[in-house]
């Protein structure tokens, strides 16, 4: 469906960004990334490599530009010289990022992309594949004619608004490989285990802590006291995945075409058949294929003082889930059927792995967000919405946080020291020109300084220093988005949010592909078998990167078009459709509020706002005759108009209109 970044990157470095001067104007080449709104921006490359400032693409001067494709920019005169950034025209469109997609077929041969940032204005031409007005079509974009994009029909999807279709809609969309099927699954059932020397730990007391409606288990912890009474000895155990996915064999392949998981509200489309993973699992009561990282810690400091690495048989004990394990760090009452030792296991987990958190916080400066996350439940089966459900950062996922993180880094340490070709997760220092940004519309809008977010002690002064309100969630969304994105890259570079330089993938590698591929990595160097090269890796680090990105658009794609229908399922239903809001950001044709029990922006038109007609000045919309004001932070009760699937919004209107 879509070209790999990765080629697009070396046709671009390649290029090297032609300057010319044409008429006077400097001309440069870059990506052009648009908005819903549909103006755009271009990030050239500098002469030396590095990023320039991001060229704005006003809406008329986009020229039948999409997103995502390079282009030939022409800056504009800068009608004054304090103007914030450069702004330009589109010459010329070098090469598309995209040609097919999927998009609703509407009245008049008119076609509505699925993407928003895809253009308005296409029409279908040719045959229609069986479809008629509502239904879900891939389709081919065929030639832009005078400002109108007219593209021809490859296969009818579905139709539009029944949950099945959309999904189906949405894989299209983003590529993403089928589940598996049957054969497949009954192949992975005859695949036998590699051997490679283990030492028997089912005499440790391994315990699983998971979601209590999770399938697949891929680690469990134990916990032991050291030699002496001022350690502990934590084993966090991973499944062996590498003992059943050799390099290049079928079931590699298939998982390196996927990468991860992916978990679409309603759908999950496995890294791996279903019938394998559930064989790999960790369960309780049965020996298991493991690869354990031992970590000792000082119990009084929380400081990991030593860490082993071995391939394990294990068994795990118990099987836990993440509110029972909860309800115990509140209380310290045990649910029945706990024993004496499991309860002794996990207290002393809390206790160490608390000491541990507070030391990798006083060392590393670590980020921490605590941002609510709002999930669709969607029935898979029958693709029925049972509503939304809030998930919190809590100690009991912390607990078990805090051992993969250690786990992870001492792997990542290992690779280095051992010269390994490996992968590693990075997360790179926020753009300044963001981070700016940023600052200047918390002070303007919200009233807070956060100061040089880039600085993590600064930044993490400036989160605790965050009233504990519905505000509070609201700037902490908009300093995510002022962050840069994590990836994968083949040589230890700094995890800005951890504080981190030698970081990786390690523990999930039934649903990570760069996870298994460490282990693989590892497996093969245990058995003193060449490894794959760093090259090799480099080129690895780049796929799982696009394809992370690629699941994650996918999922914010369904969930979003499943909180619309959920949406209007309570209108349809005569339901409560009063919500309370905070104003985020004022736009020149209305609000964005953040609605917290929604986890999402709802859309207030300018039109419907009381007390007249508003206009916007600065990041206020105020009354223009009147002192009445709309401004970010304020809270602001509505209630749900309708909903816009056009625009992919629900749109709102102040409570009592």
């Amino acid at each position: 469906m879509k070209k790999t970044k990765k080629k697009r990157l070396q046709r671009l470095a390649g290029r090297r960004e032609k300057r010319a001067e044409e008429r006077g104007h400097k001309v440069l080449e870059g990506v052009i990334s648009m908005t819903k709104s549909g103006f755009g921006f271009v990030k050239p490359q500098g002469e030396d490599g590095s990023a320039a400032e991001d060229i704005f693409i006003p809406a008329k001067f986009v020229n039948g530009a999409i997103d995502g494709d390079l282009v030939r920019v022409e800056l504009l005169p800068r009608a004054d010289e304090s103007a914030r950034g450069p702004a330009g025209r589109v010459r010329e469109i070098l090469d598309r990022s995209k040609t097919e997609f999927v998009a609703e077929l509407l009245p008049g041969g008119r076609l509505r992309a699925l993407d928003p940032k895809l253009p308005e204005d296409v029409f279908l031409h040719g045959p229609k594949k069986g479809a008629v007005k509502g239904d879900w079509l891939k389709v081919r974009l065929d030639e832009n004619r005078d400002g109108e994009f007219f593209a021809s029909a490859e296969k009818r999807i579905g139709r539009a608004g029944v949950i099945a279709s959309d999904l189906d809609a949405i894989m299209t969309e983003f590529g993403l490989e089928p589940p598996y099927t049957e054969e497949e699954n009954s192949a992975a059932l005859a695949v036998v285990p590699r051997k490679i020397a283990r030492t028997d730990r089912t005499a440790l007391a391994a315990i699983t802590i998971d979601p209590v409606d999770a399938k697949d288990f891929d680690d469990a912890l134990s916990i032991r006291k050291g030699p002496d009474d001022a350690t502990f000895i934590i084993g966090v155990h991973i499944s062996d995945v590498a003992a059943y996915i050799s390099p290049k064999s079928r079931f590699d392949r298939t998982a390196g075409k996927r990468c991860f998981s992916c978990y679409l509200p309603g759908r999950t489309l496995p890294m791996l058949p279903a019938a394998l993973t559930a064989r790999i699992s960790l369960r309780a009561g049965q020996d298991s294929l493991a690869h354990t990282v031992f970590l000792t810690v000082d119990k009084n400091s929380g400081q990991v003082l030593k860490t082993e690495r071995e391939h394990s048989l294990i068994r795990v004990t118990a099987r836990l889930d993440y509110d029972a394990v909860q309800a115990f760090c509140d209380t310290g009452k045990a649910p029945s059927g706990w024993s004496r030792s499991l309860k002794r296991d996990i207290s002393d987990l809390i206790a160490v792995t608390r000491k541990m958190r507070a030391f990798r916080a006083a060392q590393e400066n670590f980020i921490d967000l605590p941002l609510p996350e709002i999930r669709v439940m969607c029935e898979e089966a029958s693709n029925r919405i049972d509503g939304l459900s809030k998930k919190i950062s809590r100690e009991s996922g912390n607990l078990v946080e805090e051992c993969m993180l250690a786990a992870n880094s001492a792997v990542g340490n290992e690779l280095v020291e051992k010269g390994i070709p490996g992968l590693f997760r990075v997360h790179p220092v926020p753009d300044p020109e963001k981070t700016a940004e940023f600052s200047d519309m918390i002070e303007e809008a919200f009233g807070f300084y956060p100061g040089d977010i880039s600085d993590r002690k600064i930044c993490n002064k400036f989160v605790a220093g965050l009233p504990d309100d519905p505000v509070k969630p609201v700037i902490l969304s908009l300093l995510l988005r002022a962050m840069a994105r994590a990836g994968y890259a083949s040589k230890p570079e700094l995890h800005f949010a951890l504080g981190k330089t030698r970081y990786c993938h390690f523990t999930s590698p039934i649903r990570r592909y760069t996870d298994l591929l460490v282990h693989q990595q590892l497996w093969n160097s245990d058995s003193h078998v060449r490894t794959r090269d760093r090259k090799t890796m480099e080129i690895w680090a780049g796929q799982c990167s696009e394809a992370e990105e690629n699941n994650d658009n996918a999922y914010y794609a369904a969930s979003d078009r499943l909180k619309l229908r959920y949406l209007e399922n309570l209108l349809d239903s005569g339901a409560d459709t009063m919500f309370e809001g905070v104003i985020a950001r004022v736009i020149s044709s209305g609000l964005q509020v953040d609605i917290g029990d929604l986890g999402m922006y709802g859309f207030v038109p300018r039109e419907q706002l009381y007390g007249g007609e508003f206009r916007k000045f600065g990041h206020a919309m105020r009354q223009n005759r009147g002192k009445h004001s709309y401004k970010p932070g304020d809270f602001i009760y509505l209630r749900l108009a309708r909903v816009d699937y056009a625009r992919g919004s629900a749109v709102f209107v102040p409570a009592g209109r």
